[in-house]
């Protein structure tokens, strides 16, 4: 999995997660554990400013996660804030791949990456629906720059 140096425009969405000292291992870095949830509350941050889909979550709709691959670099430790990039890899009939990096808020120091793909979900039908379509899809999308090796 490629580790992206930290550039601000290198992902259209950022959010912005603080590390809690419930966080920690014994170690007194943050838990491995608690990587897939800071990204996943990235995701939703993510999903939420792009008004198609946070239109259909209000009518029942929502991405379920098919798999994830998390990298660890380095350790993220307390106190401190993660900066958390966000963009769209790919997209399908119905699912949906991201990528993802965090870094750390005061130094951007690249601390995580991570791939996951979503199925778009009907919950009320409990089965896959097709996606909906992105008037402003690019805007969302990642550079494929980033991806050729």
């Amino acid at each position: 999995m490629i580790k992206p140096s930290y550039q601000q425009n290198l992902f259209p969405h950022w959010a912005t997660i603080p590390i809690r000292f419930r966080d920690l291992d014994p170690l007194n870095h943050v838990n491995n554990a608690l990587f897939s949830t800071y990204y996943e509350e990235a995701r939703i941050k993510f999903i939420q400013k792009i008004p198609e889909f946070s239109k259909q979550v209000q009518q029942g709709f929502s991405f379920v996660l098919a798999n994830i691959q998390i990298n660890f670099i380095r350790p993220a430790e307390y106190p401190g804030n993660l900066l958390i990039g966000s963009g769209i890899k790919s997209t399908g009939n119905t699912s949906i791949s991201s990528f993802q990096a965090i870094y750390t808020a005061s130094d951007h120091t690249l601390i995580s990456v991570a791939e996951a793909h979503g199925v778009w979900f009907d919950l009320g039908k409990q089965q896959p629906s097709r996606l909906p379509e992105i008037a402003r899809r690019d805007e969302f999308l990642l550079p494929g720059s980033l991806f050729e090796s």
